[in-house]
């Protein structure tokens, strides 16, 4: 599989809600570059780390899908329902780098600015 069609597939899986996650190498690093920046490494402790936050999607948009090589770049927009909250968007930079068509890293920037305070 290409970097293409293993980011789509990613990015597809997403919106549809389902299997996003089989895209992930078992040993994948995911960077937020929020923050304060947060790193997790494995893909166990990537899901446990980000389960609130798929949890909440309801809706997602790929702006744009730029590829060079085994490196992507996806500008997102999600729309967002926490459980209690009010509904809200937010824009993401997503960065991944693919290797034996698994996402190997995969590195956010968002503004967290609309995000609900607890």
């Amino acid at each position: 599989m290409s970097t293409r069609e293993t980011v789509q597939g990613y990015l597809d899986g997403v919106r549809q809600q389902k299997n996003w996650e089989s895209f992930f190498s078992d040993g994948i690093t995911f960077t937020s570059f929020t923050s304060p920046v947060r790193q997790l490494k494995g893909k166990e402790q990537l899901l446990e780390g980000t389960r609130r936050f798929y949890s909440t999607i309801a809706s997602c948009q790929v702006r744009e899908l730029i590829v060079d090589g085994e490196r992507a770049c996806a500008l997102t927009r999600y729309e967002l329902q926490p459980p209690g909250k009010a509904p809200f968007g937010s824009d993401v930079a997503e960065i991944f780098t693919v290797k034996d068509g698994k996402i190997d890293s995969f590195a956010i920037y968002f503004d967290t600015a609309p995000y609900p305070k607890p």
